[in-house]
């Protein structure tokens, strides 16, 4: 049976990652699953302690998971480690006195403590003293609201306000004047202010080796000569190549062997990274690791039966889809620039055409719609068990990469 799984960033005011809300279902329906809530949380902590792995899914941060009633009641949380777990409880949990000694409970074992799409009732402030975080739905909140709740938390100075759904920069900054600490949504992944942006020769240099590589037979001469002339290039590629991440029997000494113990596969994968990380010194790092996981996933659905897709071309549109956010540019007018292959084109401008579905598979399972990665595995006939497990390597493979960055 599928277990899927979905990961939203959370970060603070200085757009720094802080942690993961970890979405899961047990089928494609959007909804806690129709079955014993034992069996179901169940499901939960054995896919996290042994399918998904909380470390990786989370890259060491802290992971917001969701909890019912029951499971709640039945002390499910103490499954998790508490240096690993905020707790959330959600909206539909009623705060009756049975509740109110569990999260008294969590709190004394070292727990943190979240309410999920608060909305304000005087009988909450009992569990105020317990509570760390509340989050606050800014799509269903008026400013009256959200000052209500600001004011019913203002004797707590523990508990900090967590914005969510928060889509634009503008968006973010008014709920940093609202007296939000915290924030979730993919407001980082969009272009903060539109302007004309050009890119300096050794982005360009990059961009080069990213074109030559994305080509069905790569001219391996002249890749090494574009790396021998430029120091730079030439001193990450070999410290990449020596990594112990490739287990290397010999040492490599020169470009042209770290390039043939590579391979262009990962060779390709090494370029893009560079890529990326050109343009995101002030940007938050999980825009970066969303950029490598979105390549490495429409990688692995190119690579399926009946896809006829090239795989390098898969991996450099899921690259490239959020470079808008990297350059706070418009993405047709950073792609103009670039001598990229008409389908790469077609996919990231106009959305059209089979790597264009895989973009959607990723969008999909970044945002746990799983209701459209079902109609998207259909419609490219592939079974959404392995698309999931492709997609949760993505995320272990990702994390890795940007580790070793």
């Amino acid at each position: 049976m599928a277990f899927f799984a979905a990961r939203q960033p959370i970060l603070d005011k200085d757009k720094k990652l802080v942690a993961y809300e970890l979405l899961f279902r047990e089928s494609l329906k959007n909804v806690f699953p129709d079955i014993g809530e034992d069996i179901a949380t169940s499901k939960i902590i054995e896919g996290l302690q042994f399918n998904l792995g909380l470390d990786t899914l989370t890259e060491n941060k802290l992971a917001f998971i969701n909890f019912t009633q029951e499971t709640l009641l039945q002390r499910y949380p103490l499954m998790l480690p508490k240096e690993q777990l905020v707790v959330e409880i959600l909206e539909s949990v009623p705060p009756t006195r049975q509740l109110l000694e569990v999260c008294k409970e969590f709190k004394e074992k070292g727990y943190q403590i979240a309410l999920d799409d608060y909305v304000h009732k005087n009988v909450w402030l009992h569990f105020f003293p317990y509570v760390d975080i509340i989050k606050v739905d800014l799509r269903d909140s008026t400013p009256e609201q959200v000052e209500e709740i600001r004011k019913a938390a203002a004797p707590f100075p523990s508990i900090k306000l967590l914005a969510e759904k928060v889509e634009t920069h503008e968006e973010f900054h008014q709920a940093i004047e609202m007296g939000f600490s915290y924030f979730q949504g993919y407001f980082f992944s969009k272009p903060e202010v539109m302007r004309s942006r050009t890119l300096d020769p050794s982005q360009l240099t990059i961009a080069q080796l990213m074109t030559e590589l994305a080509s069905e037979e790569p001219d391996t001469q002249a890749i090494s000569k574009v790396f021998e002339t430029d120091v730079n290039l030439s001193f990450k590629l070999l410290r990449y190549a020596q990594s112990p991440l490739f287990k290397r029997r010999n040492d490599i000494v020169n470009i042209k062997q770290a390039i043939i113990a590579l391979g262009l596969q990962e060779l390709r994968r090494f370029v893009s990274l560079l890529f990326t990380a050109q343009f995101s010194d002030r940007k938050p790092a999980a825009l970066t690791v969303m950029s490598l996981v979105r390549a490495r996933f429409c990688e692995h659905l190119s690579a399926q039966p009946g896809q006829h897709s090239s795989e390098a071309g898969a991996f450099l549109t899921g690259m490239l889809s959020l470079l808008d956010g990297l350059l706070d540019a418009s993405l047709p007018e950073l792609l103009d620039k670039l001598p990229l292959s008409p389908p790469i084109k077609a996919a990231l401008i106009e959305g059209e055409g089979r790597l264009a579905d895989y973009l959607l598979m990723a969008k999909a399972f970044e945002a746990a719609d799983w209701p459209s990665a079902q109609q998207l595995c259909k419609q490219l006939e592939l079974s959404i068990d392995k698309v999931t497990r492709l997609y949760v390597d993505s995320v272990r493979w990702a994390t890795v990469r940007e580790n070793m960055g």
